[in-house]
């Protein structure tokens, strides 16, 4: 989809989706020059989100738990091995294979994330290290490929810019009555 065509179906919905936040961020972010249609749509939506025409769904305030387990023993293992061996890891690698071999463990609450914690630490300890050390192993194995970007590397976030202002202009709009 193109931004007119989000901005078009924000305004026919009433309300920008968190996907379509995220596209509307890729399409800015990947490309190399945004034409003059394509910042009047910005500008069309940021003034719709302004007045309340168009609602920003917010997004779900999850964790996983897995997440802060996996990059804890990773970086243990990493920081080691690079020490010990002189050679450089990419902790982002070896953290996305190994959880991609791991069960996730959301939480929306910190009684519940201090529960998913608890019940990793008696049941999943062992997988946990068998996976960041397969992970450690693969991305030992594979070249480098400089080529690749990053995610999150990117230069201006438009997105972030528009949440931000937003926040700064109304501060209490999803907390006011009505609404």
């Amino acid at each position: 989809m193109s931004i007119q065509e989000i901005v078009d179906q924000a305004l026919r919905d009433g309300y920008l989706t968190p996907a379509m936040e995220a596209e509307v961020g890729n399409i800015c972010d990947t490309a190399s020059e945004l034409s003059i249609e394509e910042y009047m749509a910005l500008d069309r939506l940021m003034g719709c989100l302004l007045t309340g025409e168009v609602v920003a769904v917010p997004r779900k305030q999850f964790i996983n738990v897995m997440e802060e387990l996996v990059l804890t023993e990773a970086m243990t293992r990493v920081a080691k091995i690079e020490d010990k061996e002189g050679v450089k890891l990419d902790l982002g690698d070896v953290a996305a294979y190994a959880l991609n071999r791991l069960p996730p463990l959301y939480a929306t609450t910190e009684e519940g994330a201090r529960y998913q914690r608890n019940r990793a630490q008696e049941q999943l300890a062992d997988l946990i290290r068998q996976q960041v050390e397969a992970a450690i192993s693969k991305n030992q194995e594979k070249p480098q490929e400089p080529e690749r970007q990053a995610l999150g590397k990117k230069a201006d976030d438009v997105l972030s810019q528009v949440s931000s202002l937003l926040q700064s202009y109304a501060p209490q709009y999803e907390n006011s009555p009505g609404n």
